[in-house]
């Protein structure tokens, strides 16, 4: 429960951040050119809101609604998602938006994107300038990875050491060393300490790489136990720190990588049980662990009935205590390209993934509230959280310019379309777009989070 909290309090302090800073950037273009703000929302108030007030000599009422699914700036003379048709009937007034040039009505509906993909530049500069950047290089993980069939298919081996691609060397083990793999047509890697090659067809599925169970590859982490819980099904059947797992139902086993294989059988098994035995038996494992105490090694076996989540309750080393990250720091003027390039690179790499939205694995990729705060890490840390923050308001400005009627970028490709022909779409079309887009916008949201309660009952 407390990790469900600190997750809904992350989530709901990066949402509220980025949404007045996209809603203050059309609000910014729109007092800098007189157009009238109406209101000023964060959250959405059907029926009721939270808090509103309204300044003395202002023609802006300002709030807070009671459904967190972001929030708006009603603009006075603009077709939008609160659907005012009856302002419409009216003659256009000087201060709408209707009346002012197309050229000012594309930038107030620019201005929101251009505030959020800006806000993620400087929250990624800023991030590192405060705690610079520290990575493992693939290239020094000396224990090598381990590799699924489909890798193993084309030529890696366990033990294989991933150094690049011909598009360079990689950088660390990330979703961005996976989409090199995916792209390249050549893998360079270190194989007994003997540098060779792997030839790759260039067009890998990336997101069969990522959801395959096991990975494509992963890096190799020993079975040595550096933690155990207090009261887990770990202590009670004697593991101790400094153990090392051995074997998993009597079949021998050489890293924590073939242990966490072995559970993830058991977890399909589990899934498909159709009866109470069905479910004992999946829960049922044994496990053989050795333990050394100066010159004797002991070796021990014992069974363990595990509960729904099939953990025994035990942790293993972290990659780091195995290898030495770099780290590089940056100066207050030296994090501003560094930042830009990297935020850049994170918006490349979204947008070209999303081709796979598109795809029926992409489908059921797909996710909503649940999906987002659980990328938030499970205990409050600014550094993380501040990185998510930049990565949603990269997601937020490149989904908002997407030419869909209800978005900003519909409005925008309407405005285009008059600046080009100079003819108006008529105000009956854009109303009609502006249900259909929000149609495409509802359906999308009903799609994910029920993507979301699928994944949590067990069914994706």
């Amino acid at each position: 429960m407390e990790v469900f909290l600190i997750r809904l309090l992350q989530l709901m302090l990066a949402i509220s951040i980025l949404v007045l800073l996209h809603e203050g950037g059309h609000f910014f273009f729109s007092k800098l050119f007189g157009v009238r703000v109406e209101k000023f929302y964060l959250f959405f108030d059907p029926w009721f809101h939270l808090f509103q007030f309204k300044p003395k000599h202002s023609d802006t009422t300002y709030g807070i609604g009671w459904l967190p699914l972001g929030g708006y700036c009603k603009i006075s003379g603009m077709i939008d998602e609160s659907m005012d048709t009856e302002q419409m009937k009216q003659p256009a007034k000087a201060w709408e938006f209707r009346s002012k040039p197309a050229w000012q009505r594309l930038l107030i509906m620019i201005g929101g994107v251009l505030v959020n993909f800006l806000l993620a530049l400087f929250i990624y500069s800023m991030c590192l300038f405060a705690w610079g950047d520290e990575y493992i290089r693939p290239k020094d993980m000396t224990m090598g990875m381990k590799f699924n069939n489909e890798a193993k298919a084309l030529g890696f081996r366990d033990g294989d050491i991933l150094v690049g691609t011909e598009k360079g060397e990689f950088k660390e083990f990330d979703a961005d060393m996976f989409r090199d793999l995916s792209e390249a047509h050549r893998a360079d890697i270190i194989r007994h300490g003997k540098k060779m090659t792997i030839t790759l067809p260039g067009e890998i599925n990336l997101l069969g790489m990522l959801k395959s169970v096991p990975q494509f590859t992963r890096p190799f982490v020993p079975a040595d136990v550096d933690s155990v819980q207090p009261n887990s099904i770990a202590q009670h059947i004697g593991i101790r720190v400094g153990d090392k797992i051995v074997a998993i139902n009597g079949k021998k086993i050489d890293s924590y990588n073939e242990f966490t294989d072995g559970i993830g059988r058991h977890r399909d098994m589990l899934d498909e049980a159709k009866s109470h035995a069905d479910s004992v038996a999946a829960r049922s494992i044994t496990v053989t662990f050795q333990r050394t105490a100066g010159d004797s090694t002991q070796t021990m076996t014992a069974k363990a009935m595990l509960g729904d989540d099939l953990k025994l309750g035990f942790a293993v080393h972290p990659l780091i205590d195995y290898y030495k990250p770099v780290h590089v720091s940056f100066g207050f003027f030296e994090s501003f390209p560094a930042g830009a390039k990297y935020g850049w690179d994170v918006l490349a790499g979204y947008v070209g993934d999303m081709k796979y939205v598109f795809t029926a694995d992409g489908a059921k990729s797909l996710g909503g509230f649940g999906a987002i705060g659980s990328l938030f890490p499970p205990t409050w840390d600014w550094h993380s959280f501040w990185l998510m923050t930049a990565f949603l308001s990269i997601m937020l400005a490149f989904m908002n310019i997407l030419p869909i009627p209800a978005l900003d970028g519909g409005h925008v490709l309407f405005l285009l379309y008059e600046m080009v022909t100079r003819r108006k779409p008529s105000e009956t079309f854009m109303i009609r777009a502006e249900y259909i887009g929000i149609g495409i916008l509802m359906l999308l949201m009903v799609v994910a989070n029920l993507n979301d309660i699928l994944r949590f009952l067990g069914y994706m």
